[in-house]
């Protein structure tokens, strides 16, 4: 090497934290907030649309077969809806996440965040300026809040965040705290995430139940929006 030569710069790694990634709000509270929304998004539209689900596609494939044997107060139009809505979003989110792989799970998580909350505003405003029960009104806050849900659930099973891979269900989360806890094989008696997730989902439940039977739909669709919008603001990288 001669005196005017430099050492070639090692290249970088592209998974590497930038300086800021760890600033913010961990991803556990938010993931734990967004679990609640989730519960808060399905009293919406289960009370308020129907009985339909846009978050929880378990129960939404139980609503379904209620619906094709015809039961009363069920919907197979909206419910297949809801679940080709929440399947679309799906896909867009891993399209999304395997574009970004190279990315922060910070950046990953706002991105989504940020087009999760324009979602919820527009089915806020749909709910807003129009009448609850209209076809239209009922088929476009389906559409929107599955899309959304769809989406983040294929963010947040990138993000792997141990204890917390979804945001929308907690079956599996109950049955891990039975089958580790001192009663089931003891491997970890304690764990206070999963604990949080169902909690969280029971708080947005009661919350959204409140604020439909109390108020216009276009209230907990905008605080939902509201939280998301937060969160993309806030998230950091660290669990």
């Amino acid at each position: 090497m001669t005196g005017t030569e430099h050492p070639t710069e090692p290249p970088r790694d592209p998974q590497a934290r930038g300086p800021h990634d760890g600033r913010g709000l961990r991803l556990v509270p938010a993931l734990l907030a967004l679990t609640a929304m989730s519960g808060l998004i399905d009293a919406v539209t289960y009370l308020g649309l129907g009985h339909v689900f846009t978050a929880n596609m378990t129960g939404n494939v139980v609503v379904l077969g209620f619906a094709a044997a015809g039961a009363p107060g069920f919907s197979v139009p909206h419910t297949a809806a809801s679940l080709a809505c929440f399947l679309l979003g799906a896909a867009t989110g891993g399209r999304v996440t395997r574009r970004m792989g190279a990315r922060s799970r910070r950046t990953l998580a706002r991105v989504t965040l940020g087009a999760e909350a324009l979602l919820l505003v527009a089915a806020a405003a749909v709910a807003a300026v129009t009448a609850d029960d209209a076809p239209a009104t009922v088929y476009t806050i389906i559409a929107l809040t599955a899309f959304a849900m769809g989406l983040r659930n294929a963010t947040v099973r990138k993000l792997a965040v141990r204890g917390l891979t979804t945001t929308t269900v907690v079956t599996m989360t109950l049955t891990g705290l039975a089958a580790d806890s001192r009663a089931g094989d003891g491997t970890r008696p304690h764990s206070p995430r999963r604990a949080g997730s169902v909690t969280a989902m029971f708080a947005g439940a009661v919350l959204g139940a409140v604020l439909v039977l109390h108020h216009d739909l276009s209230v907990p669709l905008l605080l939902a929006a509201v939280t998301s919008a937060v969160l993309a603001c806030t998230v950091a990288d660290r669990d």
